[in-house]
């Protein structure tokens, strides 16, 4: 989708002379969420503004190597720094996300701010920018600011450290580019990206083979004793417990991906992994097809995201939460027969 004129000109205007800036995204921020935020930094820095990234928690650490994360404020570590970063700016750029309760306690400090650009690809973005670059086709936000680059004239800004954080995005939120929303174009980035000096085995190597001992023991027991198979619903059912969690020593970013070993199941079109935290569970749903998990969690459990892949919450017990699920399931397939 061509970069919406309107809101380019706009862009221009707000960045015609240098600007203190502040990029955040959401809560349990993944791959896409801070190669986005750490690559449009470095853009803005080589275009003369002053850019921090602050996130409402601290990522996974298997993305700790992306150049720049050091810099970056994490308002469960630094609270006071990461609110008055954005209180201070002039500019707040909201990346990877389509609605201001996503981002957790920097909420009311983001709403305070004037200014606010959007760059996303949720569905259904909530209206509260000032200029929005919103495009549900793009396979990541990382593809998105390469294309604002492009429009911007600013190619020529994305050096080394810049196009490894946004490939590495890219990379994460497409599935290593095998999910429905790899377009031409976005090969055509990746490609870009890669002549820049993207170092491939870098990036594959910190995605994939950084893994605990205790987060392949914690793989193991979910796939053995958490997963449910229902044949006749095409569906697989993983929950996980707060006990179970602690169990195996339990660090922000150990389950990601394990939703996707039910749908890699031979016959399923929908996986639905449940994690309890302490004060709700989290949801996360992926599908083939036109099967539109995001318009399920958002009907039914405070959620959303893209029609394949999507997540919510609920505030019942973990197995209240899966029977609930298990009531409603029936319908929602029905009515999206395969």
């Amino acid at each position: 989708m061509p970069v919406p004129a309107e809101a380019l000109a706009t862009l221009r205007q707000l960045l015609e002379r240098p600007r203190r800036v502040a990029i955040v995204s959401h809560y349990n921020p993944d791959g896409d969420a801070v190669g986005s935020t750490l690559g449009w930094a470095h853009l803005l820095k080589a275009a003369g503004h002053h850019a921090r990234v602050v996130l409402p928690n601290t990522p996974a650490d298997f993305l700790d190597w992306l150049p720049g994360r050091s810099e970056v404020l994490c308002l469960d570590r630094s609270p006071d720094a990461s609110l008055s970063t954005i209180r201070t700016s002039d500019i707040v750029f909201c990346l990877d996300f389509n609605r201001l309760d996503r981002i957790g306690g920097l909420e009311d400090a983001v709403r305070a701010v004037k200014t606010k650009v959007l760059i996303d690809h949720h569905q259904e973005p909530e209206e509260f920018a000032s200029a929005a670059f919103s495009d549900t086709s793009a396979s990541s936000t990382c593809q998105m600011v390469v294309e604002i680059a492009q429009a911007l004239g600013w190619m020529e800004h994305i050096d080394q450290r810049t196009a490894t954080c946004l490939y590495t995005g890219m990379v994460t939120d497409s599935g290593s580019f095998r999910f429905r929303s790899t377009t031409p174009q976005t090969m055509r980035i990746a490609a870009d990206l890669l002549e820049r000096g993207v170092d491939l085995d870098q990036v594959h190597n910190a995605i994939s083979d950084t893994n605990s001992a205790d987060r392949l023991r914690l793989l193991g027991f979910t796939l053995q004793e958490r997963m449910t198979v229902l044949p006749e619903l095409r569906t697989v059912i993983i929950g996980l417990g707060q006990e179970e969690l602690k169990r195996f020593h339990f660090k922000q970013g150990d389950t990601e991906g394990f939703v996707n070993y039910g749908l890699s199941i031979k016959g399923m079109r929908l996986a639905a992994f449940f994690m309890e935290h302490p004060d709700l569970v989290k949801i996360s749903l992926r599908s083939k097809g036109d099967l539109p998990v995001d318009r399920f969690l958002k009907d039914h459990f405070n959620g959303g995201g893209h029609a394949n892949a999507a997540g919510g919450r609920s505030e019942l017990s973990l197995e209240a939460t899966v029977q609930r699920f298990m009531s409603l399931l029936p319908a929602f397939l029905q009515a999206h027969p395969a």
